[in-house]
């Protein structure tokens, strides 16, 4: 067979060709020197004009988040009470540590009072570095401490800055995600504008500061930047090493500052076993990921005092599994399509029994049951049988743990958003599904043959595919967290509009690809986004910025205040959750109850307490109190008289039912419920009758409070 090669020399005289040749040469080697150092000088100017870019809008969030708490609250001018009093329910808890730790005579005793604190529930000393996650607290206190600002700089706005400061350190991460993604900033500007102009439904931290979601989900959002960028193709080892350094970091401070790290990296592992199992990620890459989990959970087990809820916890579990069934299943890669699919599908198999029977045993091992009402609340939840758990009810008749309302896809649409992340998600959805079933059915071919299954679809963005659709799915299910999923639908929404994969799948779909046609299509359709959204809601934002508001809670303000005055530092308080951790916060005062619902003793305490809102005995109700050295009651006639929620979900109806009561009002009832031998008591304990008069004494009264002096028996 006759074949064409490259000429190697020639007959003609060298002096005819050489010359030439060479001047070509050199025309066409300093043409790719030039556009060798063109190429290096943009992609320097790129990089530090997206910078520039990305660092302005962090910023820029900063000073918007931390303007709309001063205009609504009017922080600035209010009374030290007030403030404290704004950081409601858990809030004003956390908070309460820091203030602690500011207010002790040094950092070791302040220290100290938390390992071996009094106060937080009566009658019982607990560690509060084990029991919750306020390290934040704690060291942002040291901060404040060592740091010569204190005549500058109130402790409060110290803190309060922090958290608006972390704002940045959020918006640049998801920036940078979107950024590594699309290979242009202009999807990272997309994707922070749509995190502002959708604030409403990406954040709460100008209104719930000191919420553990706030410190961790910046964090979280680091991580998965880290995460995407260690999923690129041909990363030197040096660069390696660096990145899964910064998933670790990210991962521990992530896991320090919320209780419920857990349960989203569970979500994320399993994300990562499935992309790994469908040949997406590289499985080295996602086995160190795998150990980074488990390592900075354990870290934080370690500085929480090995607190067991962490050892428990299903991640630790299904992590392990995985790592268990890798080393028992081998060559799980290899084979037919439907040899690899029964493979899987036993593998999936022996790693959720693995896990099922590993959490098992470290439960009995450990007799832990910290996180059983969230089991609880997942059964009713998903229809497993209906429940009259108290504590599982609280969270089933709260509509932050309801299903995701439908208004907030109305709001998502009308900034676009929604619309883009459909018609992105469609086409890589349908991708992914073809690349799975792609890498499964040509395992046995050459590399290079892999390499063209696996080609379409890069393991940055399947991961990223994947963390949407599992996230999206819990905030659907649970609306307290579609923060997770609403923030990260900005990075995968702008991702696709200014991805070249993503409009070539899309053109060649209809027949109109081109790579000119590709190359407009991607840059210009973001800037019309862009445009867009400035044009609609850029007056809406300057609108939002000049109302003004101020804070006003006289009845709250003035029960603190009485408490203060009227009653001794070591004076125990019972009362509603909510309540008593401002109680904590702006008095100092010892507790029976509060919002930190993380700990069995504590949930069984706090029905106990609430007894004082259901239909018991003036002697019950004193002997259950007094069990827990409670001096003074506060009773809220928005419990008492509740009309927030329908009837079945009011507290007074969870206690009934708990009870064995018949609810108030019209309505059916269980059958096996019967009327009460008492009446209310939060109701009949205003009539002053002798049988309540006998146990308590009214001693202060508002237009929404009651406070009930409890009377020493011998």
């Amino acid at each position: 067979m006759t074949t064409v090669r490259q000429r190697k020399g020639g007959k003609v005289p060298e002096a005819d060709e050489d010359q030439p040749s060479e001047e070509k040469n050199v025309k066409s080697e300093g043409k790719i020197l030039s556009d060798h150092t063109g190429g290096k000088l943009w992609n320097i100017l790129s990089l530090t004009v997206g910078g520039i870019v990305a660092i302005f809008l962090g910023l820029l969030t900063s000073i918007y988040v931390a303007t709309l708490h001063e205009n609504d609250l009017w922080f600035s001018n209010i009374k030290e009470v007030e403030r404290e009093i704004s950081f409601r329910t858990e809030c004003g808890l956390y908070y309460s540590y820091y203030k602690q730790m500011i207010q002790a005579a040094s950092i070791q005793q302040g220290l100290h009072g938390l390992v071996y604190d009094n106060k937080t529930e009566s009658v019982r000393t607990i560690n509060i570095l084990e029991r919750m996650n306020v390290y934040q607290e704690v060291f942002l206190s040291i901060l404040y401490r060592i740091l010569p600002i204190q005549q500058y700089l109130e402790p409060v706005y110290f803190y309060i800055y922090t958290l608006f400061g972390l704002q940045a350190v959020y918006v640049i991460a998801l920036y940078v995600t979107s950024w590594l993604l699309s290979g242009t900033w202009l999807s990272g500007l997309l994707a922070a504008c749509w995190y502002i102009t959708n604030r409403i439904d990406t954040t709460r931290v100008e209104f719930t500061i000191p919420l553990r979601e706030n410190w961790a989900l910046p964090f979280f959002a680091v991580q998965i930047a880290a995460i995407t960028y260690l999923f690129r193709s041909h990363l030197q080892p040096a660069q390696e090493r660096l990145t899964l350094l910064a998933v670790f970091v990210a991962t521990f401070l992530f896991s320090l500052t919320w209780q419920f790290n857990q349960f989203m990296m569970l979500i994320q592992a399993l994300a990562l076993f499935i992309l790994d199992c469908f040949d997406i990620l590289p499985t080295a890459k996602v086995t160190w990921l795998y150990i980074i989990q488990i390592s900075g959970l354990l870290l934080v087990c370690a500085l929480q005092f090995f607190n067991s809820m962490i050892l428990g916890s299903l991640l630790v579990s299904f992590n392990a599994s995985i790592l268990i069934a890798k080393t028992i299943q081998k060559n799980l890669k290899k084979g037919s399509l439907l040899n690899r699919l029964g493979k899987l599908i036993l593998h999936a198999l022996l790693v959720s029994s693995l896990t099922l029977l590993v959490n098992k045993f470290i439960k009995k091992i450990l007799n832990l049951e910290s996180d059983e009402h969230i089991f609880k609340f997942l059964k009713a939840k998903f229809g497993f049988g209906a429940t009259r758990d108290f504590d599982a009810s609280l969270y089933l008749c709260e509509e932050a743990f309801g299903l995701l309302p439908l208004n907030t896809f109305s709001r998502l649409s009308d900034t676009l958003l929604f619309y883009v992340y459909i018609f992105v998600l469609f086409p890589m959805t349908v991708t992914a599904v073809i690349v799975a079933l792609r890498n499964l059915s040509c395992s046995n071919q050459a590399l290079e043959k892999m390499e063209e299954c696996t080609i379409s679809l890069k393991p940055d963005a399947a991961y990223n595919l994947i963390h949407t659709v599992l996230f999206g799915c819990l905030a659907l299910s649970t609306m307290r967290m579609k923060y997770l999923w609403t923030s990260h639908m900005c990075v995968f929404a702008s991702f696709g509009l200014c991805s070249t994969e993503v409009w070539r799948l899309i053109l060649k779909c209809v027949r109109l690809y081109t790579s000119q046609r590709t190359q407009v299509i991607k840059y210009l359709i973001p800037i019309i986004t862009l445009l867009y959204i400035l044009y609609k809601f850029w007056p809406g934002i300057m609108d939002e910025l000049l109302e003004l508001r101020e804070f006003y809670d006289p009845d709250t303000v003035e029960l603190m205040n009485w408490i203060k005055s009227n009653t001794p530092n070591t004076a125990v308080f019972a009362g509603s959750m909510q309540l008593l951790a401002g109680v904590k916060l702006c008095t100092g005062r010892t507790l029976t109850n509060h919002p930190h619902y993380e700990d069995k003793h504590l949930r069984e305490r706090t029905k106990q307490i609430y007894q004082i809102y259901a239909k018991r005995s003036p002697e019950d109700v004193y002997r259950i109190l007094r069990s827990f050295s409670t001096d003074y009651v506060i009773l809220e006639d928005s419990i008492c008289y509740e009309r927030r929620h329908s009837r079945g979900c009011r507290l007074r109806d969870l206690l009934d039912i708990a009870n064995g009561h018949i609810m108030d009002g019209l309505g059916e009832n269980e059958p096996d419920l019967k009327p009460s031998l008492y009446p209310r008591f939060c109701e009949e304990i205003k009539k002053n009758l002798p049988s309540y008069t006998a146990h308590f004494t009214r001693v202060f009264q508002n237009k929404t409070f009651h406070v009930y002096k409890l009377a020493k028996h011998k």
